[in-house]
């Protein structure tokens, strides 16, 4: 029986019919003339019928060539067309991406770039889940997480997307009256202090120093205790305690007066926000576009 010519033996065909020159359509499917020869007369024993005919000046097509052309034609345009849409929807930015956030890394890295990636790609979906502990993103179906680079896994691809960050000890200052300032991080042990409570492990967060090369970490108590940062600023706003929080969390109340900073010169800079995925050869356009949005707004 008959073998199927290839498709790539049948648009050989319809580009040599076409052009009328194995040297045209040869330049045209970006192959040699010698192995366009070749599959045209491949083709023709596999089909048991000559199609072209040929002579050192010119190419004319047999009638048999001419029927198959007329059929062949349409179809390889259709073929093509649908191609190029397949190629068009992989590049196309649209669909969903979901992403797991702190507040404070959404309202200071995704929330500021939203309204200019969303203008730029109306067909995009972003969700956004707030949570303070680590995810296992591919287990729960997250395409993306944002997070401080220390608390990453090892196994993600991660992304710097936002400056470097600093930790504040901030304090009203009626607290500051009522129970004077530390004057080392020591001295904390006898203070009232709100502590926070990460939620992946149970612990209560360290809170860390360094200052001339030298770094240490305290474990301090206190009456309160909570896992998300707006409660211990508020707590401390009320003069309940001492509170351990970004610096960029802080700051409003700081300018405003309702807070002040204790052990400043104990608090260095670290790397700050990082978006991790996992590592994939076909990142999705839609995520592929987002990083890259996320990296220009930096």
């Amino acid at each position: 029986m008959m073998g199927r010519p290839s498709l790539d033996s049948l648009s050989s065909f319809a580009a040599v019919a076409r052009t009328r020159s194995f040297t045209r359509a040869a330049a045209e499917l970006r192959v040699s003339t010698s192995a366009l020869s070749h599959t045209i007369r491949e083709l023709e024993a596999r089909l048991g019928i000559r199609l072209l005919q040929r002579n050192s000046r010119s190419v004319s097509v047999t009638q048999a060539g001419e029927r198959l052309l007329q059929t062949l034609g349409p179809a390889l345009a259709d073929i093509t067309g649908a191609l190029e849409e397949l190629n068009r929807e992989r590049d196309l930015v649209s669909g969903s991406v979901r992403i797991t956030a702190t507040r404070n890394a959404f309202e200071t890295v995704i929330g500021p770039m939203l309204p200019g990636f969303l203008a730029a790609h109306p067909r995009a979906h972003v969700e956004v889940l707030i949570d303070y502990q680590l995810r296992d993103i591919i287990a729960e179906r997250f395409d993306a997480g944002i997070r401080i680079g220390e608390k990453l896994e090892q196994d993600m691809i991660a992304v710097p997307v936002g400056p470097a960050l600093r930790m504040a000890i901030v304090a009203s200052p009626s607290y500051v009256d009522a129970h004077g300032a530390p004057r080392t991080p020591q001295d904390l042990v006898g203070h009232l202090c709100v502590n926070y409570r990460m939620m992946a492990s149970g612990q209560t967060l360290d809170w860390e120093f360094e200052r001339d090369g030298r770094a240490l970490a305290i474990k301090v108590t206190g009456p309160l205790t909570y896992n998300e940062p707006e409660m211990m600023i508020e707590a401390a706003v009320d003069g309940l305690g001492v509170a351990y929080v970004l610096e960029d969390q802080a700051k409003p109340h700081l300018v405003a007066g309702r807070l002040v900073r204790l052990l400043e010169d104990w608090m260095a800079p670290f790397p700050g926000y990082f978006l991790y995925y996992p590592s994939r050869r076909q990142m999705p356009p839609v995520l592929s576009a987002l990083v890259a949005a996320l990296r220009r707004s930096r």
